[in-house]
């Protein structure tokens, strides 16, 4: 004969009680979409958008150059002596960090190639981004080793930050100096008009075309 526990009234639980902690209990927790938090935690481009560690590196280049004029026009407003020498020495430090962000960026992109541009974007316009691109890479790096040669060529040192001296590329030679000072500044202006030319692009495809373009280089989530 079976004998079956009494259970006090009290601990009996009613029975929609229950029906509410077994709703809770298997109930499916939302989920947030794979797709909507890759873009936080994105390091490596992606067929849609440039991951985190390409975005750091162009971001900081563009930081960067816009200190370098900075530097440059207040190096030039000083008069010879230690104020002017201590902002030429940032100015050539911030330089060859400069040249060391591109190439580590130019490795990075042959092993991660860049986003496309949209599908519905003109021949021309691709002809013109990739010839742009092109430019900016070889401004920013030839300009700073123009930059570090004008130095060695009046036996001026060019430190990184002073933790270490860079050697001299070249003799001193004050011809080569007044060449190589000219042709510097040439380029860096010749910079500074492509870089604008290559934001006015970008901003052109964000309000007027309203594509992806400049959204994909931005730490944000690409619009749906």
């Amino acid at each position: 004969m079976a004998i079956r526990a009494s259970v006090p009234p009290q601990l009996v639980m009613p029975t929609s009680w229950r029906m509410v902690m077994n709703r809770l209990r298997y109930r499916k927790l939302p989920r947030t979409s794979p797709d909507r938090i890759q873009p936080f935690m994105q390091i490596r481009n992606s067929g849609l958008r440039y991951g985190a560690i390409a975005q750091l590196l162009h971001w900081a280049v563009v930081l960067l150059i816009i200190c370098q004029f900075v530097l440059a026009l207040r190096a030039d407003a000083l008069p010879l002596g230690p104020a002017k020498i201590s902002v030429l020495a940032l100015h050539k430090s911030s330089g060859m960090t400069i040249f060391a962000l591109a190439v580590a960026r130019l490795l990075w992109r042959a092993f991660n190639p860049a986003p496309p541009l949209p599908s519905a974007t003109p021949r021309w316009q691709r002809f013109a981004a990739h010839l742009s691109h092109i430019a900016l890479y070889g401004l920013i790096m030839i300009t700073p080793l123009l930059g570090w040669m004008m130095s060695s060529a009046r036996n001026f040192p060019v430190s990184w930050f002073g933790v270490f001296t860079l050697p001299d590329l070249i003799g001193p030679s004050r011809a080569r100096y007044d060449q190589l000072h000219e042709a510097h500044e040439i380029l860096a202006y010749t910079l500074l008009v492509v870089a604008l030319l290559h934001a006015a692009a970008a901003l052109k495809h964000h309000f007027i075309d309203g594509d992806d373009v400049l959204r994909r280089m931005l730490p944000k989530l690409p619009r749906q």
